[in-house]
């Protein structure tokens, strides 16, 4: 019997049952089968010629450092699944400081990043030449093919070369470098090539004006709501919404004069009926998410949209005042407004009263770093460990200093009293937002064991970042 012969019969045998079909030449049970599948289907292989191919290119050599020995084993002990959630911050923190991985961690970490679209742009500089040479041997790895060189990051002996051939992670690195050094003529050189760019390399190009956003980039995006990508249309309102003396703020501030007036002490307000092309230009999305009134979502997007310095004239109320003033039968619209333009424009002044109101993680990133450590202590000594909460520490900037380190150890030690089961995700929060210096205020709070465990953390933490320095 022939092999091919041989396999169809184990196959037919597996199929309907030995009891039916007795495997070849023996009554034996499932098992036996099986054995003999195994052995036949490695034999089969061992048989088979080997295929021809081209031998492979040789990796350009390196340019970079490579990571210590030191992290590289903490590196290798993360991808292992210690402390997986700190993989990140290595990442972020060796790709900052220009170095690239060791050799033998590269295929795992490439594995990585092909499931984890947020490390990407770190891999771009830590893979170096060896890992670029790696994804083109493996489909799965091509990602890193977009994304930015370690050269690139830090700039490029020919400019001009890199900006008519480079990857679209060379060339968005290569306009910051530029937009940094150069605004005006980051934005000359994006407008020459504008009319030949694919749609999602504009939306991207767009994100980079936004480092020193100025009036002069006014007509520049002004051309871009005609755009005919919705992205790119809403990636440049967002940034003229920022300036504050804009065409577009001054059209959408003639309009809200028709939406909001002040009566008797409160807010009126009368949505527009209609979204019209001239609306739609401006940002303003006509189809709302679905439960969303039309109007109430038109209403939102125009006063989000509208600076936040013609509320105080219009209204005739600063800030502190209009947040808590009576809204008739619109107020969750309006209000929704607000916070995103005081999200979009950075407006401290707002941002502030609006928390107050609405304690959100996106207005707390708005204020100040200083401000932001002391308001959220705050809130954190005052309001309950519940979803928010955790929301709005995502929101301060880290690493934590001591005020809102104390005030979130506190916050552990009471709640472990009380609920002890819903600690885990706010003690991982402060072991990997606190500053690892002050590893040393938690090993001396307490001995509880939550406390001990975020003393651990930032211990490791601490470690990591000393072998990265």
């Amino acid at each position: 019997m022939n092999a091919s012969t041989e396999w169809e019969e184990l196959v037919s045998a597996a199929l309907v049952g030995t009891d039916r079909r007795p495997v070849p030449g023996e009554s034996a049970p499932e098992i036996e089968l099986l054995e003999r599948a195994a052995v036949h289907t490695l034999r089969m292989r061992a048989g088979q010629r080997l295929g021809g191919g081209d031998p492979l290119s040789v990796a350009p050599s390196e340019e970079q450092s490579v990571v210590s020995r030191a992290a590289a084993d903490r590196l290798s002990r993360i991808l292992g699944g210690e402390r997986p959630r700190l993989l990140a911050e290595w990442l972020e923190t060796a790709a900052g400081r220009g170095y690239r991985v060791s050799p033998h961690l590269l295929p795992e970490l490439l594995d990585q990043g092909a499931r984890d679209r947020s490390i990407r742009p770190h891999l771009g500089v830590l893979a170096g030449n060896r890992g670029r040479w790696l994804a083109g041997l493996n489909p799965a790895w091509d990602f890193l093919r977009e994304e930015v060189t370690a050269g690139a990051a830090t700039g490029s002996d020919d400019a001009r070369e890199v900006w008519e051939f480079g990857t679209s992670g060379d060339r968005r690195a290569h306009l910051s470098a530029l937009r940094a050094a150069d605004p005006a003529g980051a934005r000359r050189l994006l407008a020459a090539t504008w009319e030949k760019e694919a749609p999602d390399d504009r939306a991207a190009f767009l994100e980079v004006l936004a480092a020193r956003l100025s009036p002069e980039d006014e007509s520049f995006l002004e051309a871009a709501l005609d755009d005919r990508r919705r992205e790119v249309r809403h990636q440049a309102a967002d940034l003229l919404t920022r300036l504050p003396d804009s065409h577009l703020g001054r059209r959408m501030a003639e309009r809200v004069t028709r939406y909001l007036t002040v009566e008797a002490g409160n807010i009126q307000v009368v949505p527009p009926v209609a979204c019209d092309a001239a609306m739609e230009r401006d940002g303003i999305r006509a189809k709302p998410p679905r439960g969303t009134g039309e109007r109430g979502w038109w209403l939102q997007q125009a006063v989000a949209r509208t600076p936040l310095g013609v509320w105080t004239r219009l209204l005739g109320r600063p800030p502190a005042e209009l947040v808590r003033m009576k809204i008739d039968d619109w107020g969750r619209e309006v209000m929704a407004g607000w916070v995103r333009a005081a999200v979009l424009q950075g407006d401290p002044e707002w941002a502030r009263e609006l928390f107050s109101w609405d304690p959100l993680a996106d207005l707390l990133a708005a204020l100040p770093p200083a401000e932001q450590e002391s308001v959220a202590a705050g809130f954190v000594r005052r309001h309950g460990l519940d979803g928010q909460l955790i929301m709005v520490l995502g929101g301060a900037a880290a690493p934590w200093g001591p005020n809102l380190a104390r005030a979130v150890l506190q916050k552990i030690l009471e709640v472990s009293g009380t609920q002890p089961w819903n600690l885990g995700e706010l003690t991982r929060l402060a072991g990997e937002r606190i500053d690892p210096a002050l590893y040393g205020v938690a090993e001396r709070l307490s001995l509880e064991p939550p406390i001990q465990e975020v003393a651990a953390l930032l211990r490791f933490r601490d470690d990591m970042l000393k072998e990265l320095s």
